[in-house]
């Protein structure tokens, strides 16, 4: 059941389209491809780039049905407010159950991995420390302004792509030099004799958790100065963090075809240690070490503002103290500050955990989220407003959304047994609280909207 509220909590808008851009990017964390290196180049037998780019493909699709329907519900609840508006309450709960499984652990994984950076410059301090002021930093800034939020991230993810760019042209120059396949322009890096198409989308599974980014900014909608900003942030973080991924993975391929000389850590955890002294010695691992940080700091500013922004909305339209408490915003702050505190508490699990059992759960929720966002333009814009009288509204309101659907559950059904496993728990879990909170189904859920919220068609300007 949907419903329009009265009166609600508001965010301050103040997110411009670069600002939003600037989150999605760094939710992406594009030094990512640096230490996921080794092991997709194993999994894909040496075309790491053409990983990236099946699944950047992959993501175009499920970008464009979310471009077409947070134009439609500017809320920052994204999959979880489409899926309920256009579908029903009920199943919108379990699509945004399941993708908490995904954007709830994020924060967490970028603590570990700063844990781990900061480890190995202070192997002497005990690892809670670190968690610790890592959570205790990221929270407070989150929970003190949206806005310092975007520009401290701004920074970050500025600092590490102009590293990336220095990675580039040193690499460009070995090459030039002989070194790897000996040319850039070679296309060993997407295609030889030994490479399999079903080896491709093995890695594109893997890589696919580096594309969850573009799908966040629907949080910030409702943060954003214009809502009509958003779909355009989405395809242009899309793209410039696709193009990133793939020219990064074009060099870093051509001058390594083969692992050969890679150590076992590289191979099972993070290449970028050895890729930056290959390339530039000593002192450029220390600046690329130092840029993977920044992208990854930014990456935990970004993923734990834009949870916190989905449990305010699925708190919004609950009842209860504990929902209450989750859509509370501080008329100080303008931010939803017990989510966001809330996120920070999760993210302390960080101690005790590890970063492999951690990862074995990534994918399993946003994947569910994507498929289902793809379904939401085929009910709301094919279903329930009749919009396929032409070939071109048959196209664009059928067509592309079953493509979007078809490739993620392509990437759904590739991912690890332990990726399915724990997603499949964690998905009966919620259908268990969902059977709690309905009493057996006998009393549906209901969202709340605001008119504002709500759009029955898209408003003037260019559309996918």
């Amino acid at each position: 059941m949907v419903t329009e509220a009265s009166t609600k909590s508001h965010l301050s808008r103040t997110l411009g389209l670069w600002a939003i851009v600037g989150l999605g990017l760094g939710y992406m964390t594009p030094t990512v491809i640096f230490d996921t290196f080794g092991i997709v180049s194993q999994e894909t037998n040496g075309v790491v780039p053409a990983a990236y780019l099946m699944a950047m493909v992959a993501m175009f699709f499920t970008a464009l049905s979310y471009g077409r329907m947070v134009r439609v519900f500017p809320s920052a609840g994204s999959a979880y407010t489409y899926t309920s508006a256009t579908i029903h309450p009920n199943v919108g709960f379990v699509v945004g159950w399941s993708s908490l499984l995904d954007y709830l652990l994020l924060p967490l994984v970028n603590a570990l991995i700063l844990r781990s950076y900061l480890e190995a410059f202070f192997p002497e301090a005990p690892a809670w420390i670190w968690v610790v002021l890592v959570v205790a930093a990221v929270t407070g800034l989150v929970l003190f302004s949206m806005s310092n939020t975007s520009r401290v991230n701004g920074l970050l993810v500025a600092f590490s792509i102009v590293l990336m760019a220095v990675f580039i042209v040193l690499a460009w120059r070995a090459l030039a030099a002989g070194d790897g396949n000996g040319t850039i322009f070679s296309t060993q890096p997407l295609w030889h004799e030994n490479v399999q198409l079903g080896l491709v989308i093995t890695g594109a599974t893997i890589v696919c958790f580096s594309f969850i980014g573009f799908d966040a900014i629907t949080m910030y909608t409702e943060e954003a100065k214009d809502p009509a900003i958003v779909p355009r942030a989405i395809i242009v973080t899309l793209m410039i963090g696709g193009a990133i991924f793939f020219v990064t993975g074009w060099f870093t391929q051509s001058l390594f075809p083969t692992l050969d000389g890679f150590s076992e850590d590289a191979l099972e955890n993070s290449a970028l240690p050895e890729i930056a002294y290959l390339v530039g010695g000593s002192l450029f691992k220390a600046f690329l070490t130092a840029a993977a940080f920044a992208a990854t700091l930014a990456s935990g500013l970004a993923s734990h503002a834009s949870v916190s922004r989905m449990l305010f909305v699925m708190g919004r339209n609950g009842t209860g103290q504990i929902s209450r408490r989750l859509s509370y915003i501080s008329p100080r702050t303008h931010t939803p500050i017990y989510t966001v505190i809330f996120v920070g508490l999760v993210s302390l699990l960080a101690i005790p955990l590890n970063l492999d059992f951690v990862a074995s759960l990534i994918n399993f929720g946003a994947l569910m989220a994507f498929s289902f966002v793809n379904v939401t333009v085929i009910m709301h814009f094919a279903v329930k407003q009749r919009l396929i009288h032409t070939p071109w509204e048959i196209f664009r309101n059928i067509v592309l959304p079953l493509i979007g659907l078809a490739c993620t559950l392509i990437l759904w059904i590739n991912l690890s047994s332990e990726s399915m496993l724990y997603g499949f728990i964690w998905l009966c879990l919620g259908l268990g609280i969902l059977a709690w909170l309905t009493k057996l189904l006998r009393e549906p859920l209901t969202i709340q909207l605001d008119a504002e919220e709500v759009t029955t068609a898209p408003p003037p300007g260019p559309e996918f």
